[in-house]
């Protein structure tokens, strides 16, 4: 969200996906699912014009088919999440995306950073080796 709409930490984000700054972003296939529910319960809640929604989501949609890299939900990331669960006090959602940063750094072989603004998740992060970043803080 904070990509999309400004709220704290927005323009710390913005720093990092910008291109000058030589960064790949990657989103787990279903930030996109994240994402829509979240404009539409802010639509809802009528903190944003539908005309507000339809635009974020409709660009929204566009970056993650050029600009994001996805890492799909798969059998390897439900495996990892539910072992997060195992070991975190993590929701469903939550344990899906840093099993996929985990299956991202193994396939990868590299480190890569997770980003978020949730102090229980950034916690789970850490415990297992990730760089992280709050942009809020």
């Amino acid at each position: 969200m904070k990509l999309y709409v400004r709220e704290p930490g927005t323009e710390r984000l913005l720093s990092i996906v910008d291109p000058s700054a030589g960064h790949r972003f990657v989103i787990l296939s279903i930030a996109q699912t994240e994402f829509h529910s979240a404009v539409r319960r802010r639509e809802r809640a009528g903190d944003l014009a539908s005309s507000t929604a339809t635009e974020l989501l409709e660009r929204f949609d566009l970056h993650a088919r050029t600009k994001f890299l996805r890492q799909s939900v798969n059998d390897l990331v439900v495996d990892a999440a539910c072992g997060l669960i195992a070991r975190h006090p993590l929701r469903a959602y939550d344990a899906l995306q840093l099993a996929g940063c985990l299956v991202l750094r193994s396939a990868a072989g590299e480190a890569p950073g997770f980003v978020c603004a949730d102090r229980l998740l950034l916690q789970a992060a850490e415990a297992e080796g990730l760089v992280w970043l709050d942009p809020t803080a």
